[in-house]
């Protein structure tokens, strides 16, 4: 009788994983998180809140509320629709009517944090050879979320939009109107107006990433693209715009918790797309955000708007003078992200290497955020996570190591043409 001889299976054939497992990239950003926490390292990188900001009294309160009430306690414990616990849809109804938007709980759908929206919203909207159209530099999980169903990218200027487009290959469109992630800018009323021109043309459906939405520091706030296009049209079930919103930025990422803001249509075509993914966020979680936000939001909104103002401008003054002459950079109105732009001759990769083992100091290189990996000579600095003290240290570093590669490529330079 023969001997049967065991063998590993051959994880890494060819043929193995479907042929969308090679669209999927990992994040820098999630590649930073191992590193951020080790002692001594200063994190420009993520964009992520300030956890000593986190309601903790109020989170730790709610959940005692729903768990020491037998009845609410199960309900949260139990299976739930996969559109969502019902009393946070009818509150996000009531904020969005803040915002200028009119429409009912058949117009919201829950999700894992936004992130979970652009990928159900790519797997509604995209097939193989599809084209998005994004901004250049554009957030690198938008990115991420709509490869994987192998679509091309399409850079747009949203300040100066062009129609010269392939009607017949694109079918969305993604923007942050807000703070944009990573250059920090806003898009004005009139911009936004002559991008809901442009995409009336090609008849294609937008997504409006809101996450930053609340986090304004200065100016005054400008209606969201959703608000807009209803004014419109008339009403949301005819509107073009799906809104993504989320409470990562503002109550606690932890929670996961986010939502879709769009026509009925869109909004069951995301249920059942999230049915067949993981049924329904978990209801708990949405319990107790509920609870927090319906009395709390305004003033945790007010709180972090105030501490990361004042972060932003610690920035920014540092920036003007640690940089080097050469180096520009954004100055959002709010958000979390400020936009650097590296002297001529710089790779912000080469550069994060060397700033990682000789300053301790961790940001994410632009070419993260460019569809074809362009952007070689921009960084992306978050200025949220970090108090006052850490973020003039931080960036006197960064700036000295800028200085220094900027000697170098000089001396470079001077080499060359001397040798000719």
């Amino acid at each position: 009788m023969p001997t049967l001889t065991r063998q590993d299976f051959a994880w890494d054939r060819a043929d193995v994983f479907a042929n969308r497992a090679a669209q999927m990239q990992p994040s820098a950003i999630r590649e930073f998180l191992k590193v951020m926490g080790r002692p001594g390292v200063i994190s420009f990188a993520g964009g992520i809140p300030d956890p000593a900001l986190f309601p903790i009294d109020a989170i730790a309160q709610a959940a005692t509320r729903i768990t020491m009430d037998p009845d609410r306690c199960r309900e949260a414990l139990q299976y739930a629709p996969s559109e969502g616990h019902e009393p946070l849809r009818e509150w996000i109804v009531a904020y969005m009517a803040r915002l200028g938007v009119s429409c009912t709980v058949d117009n919201i759908v829950i999700t894992a944090g936004s992130q979970q929206g652009l990928d159900l919203l790519g797997k509604l909207f995209l097939d193989r050879g599809d084209a998005v159209m994004v901004t250049a530099p554009t957030y690198l999980g938008a990115l991420q979320a709509f490869r994987v169903y192998e679509p091309s990218f399409v850079a747009i200027d949203p300040v100066a939009p062009s129609t010269r487009h392939d009607r017949r290959s694109v079918r969305l469109a993604y923007l942050i109107p807000d703070f944009a992630n990573p250059t920090g800018e806003t898009l004005s009323r009139v911009e936004r107006e002559r991008l809901l021109d442009e995409f009336a043309e090609l008849e294609i459906p937008i997504i409006e990433d809101a996450a930053y939405q609340a986090l304004r520091y200065e100016g005054e706030p400008v209606p969201p693209l959703l608000a807009l296009d209803i004014d419109r049209v008339g009403h949301i079930d005819g509107s073009r715009v799906i809104y993504a919103g989320t409470f990562s930025k503002t109550v606690a990422p932890g929670l996961r918790v986010g939502w879709i803001c769009a026509a009925r249509s869109v909004v069951q075509n995301v249920v059942l797309a999230r049915q067949a993914a993981d049924l329904h966020s978990p209801t708990l979680d949405q319990a107790i955000l509920h609870d927090v936000v319906r009395t709390r939001l305004d003033a945790q909104v007010r709180r972090l708007t105030q501490t990361y103002r004042d972060r932003r401008d610690v920035m920014l003054a540092a920036l003007q003078h640690s940089m080097p002459e050469g180096t520009s950079w954004s100055r959002p109105q709010g958000g979390m992200f400020i936009w650097l732009t590296l002297p001529e001759g710089i790779d912000s990769r080469e550069l994060l290497q060397e700033a990682v083992e000789t300053e301790g100091i961790i940001f994410v290189p632009g070419t993260s955020f460019f569809a074809d990996g362009s952007g070689e000579r921009h960084v992306r600095l978050n200025f949220t996570r970090c108090d006052d003290a850490t973020i003039i240290d931080g960036i006197e570093r960064l700036g000295a190591l800028v200085a220094r590669h900027v000697k170098t490529a000089a001396g470079s330079a001077g080499q060359m043409l001397a040798a000719r």
